[in-house]
């Protein structure tokens, strides 16, 4: 098992953020609008499971359940959206 590595978890909670941010579920910190931008959201949510995929087996529990838990609920987020 993989030591701890604190920026892990930061990137995974910022990418769903940002994939937040594009699903329209989370306002611009800037304008304070919700806005939706599905390429982009698509984006980030491809790149969490092609890291969900090449860390599998070298994740401590903690990051993997993170990781699984932002997936698990992006995905429903972006198949509404598109939907």
């Amino acid at each position: 098992m993989a030591a701890a590595d604190s920026r892990f978890n930061e990137f995974v909670i910022l990418q769903a953020q940002n994939a937040g941010l594009f699903l329209g579920q989370i306002p611009h910190p800037a304008t304070g609008e919700k806005t939706r931008n599905l390429r982009a959201a698509k984006s980030v949510i491809d790149s969490l499971e092609m890291l969900e995929a090449k860390t599998q087996g070298n994740l401590t529990e903690i990051e993997e359940k993170l990781l699984s838990t932002a997936l698990a609920n992006l995905r429903p987020l972006y198949e509404k959206a598109a939907g």
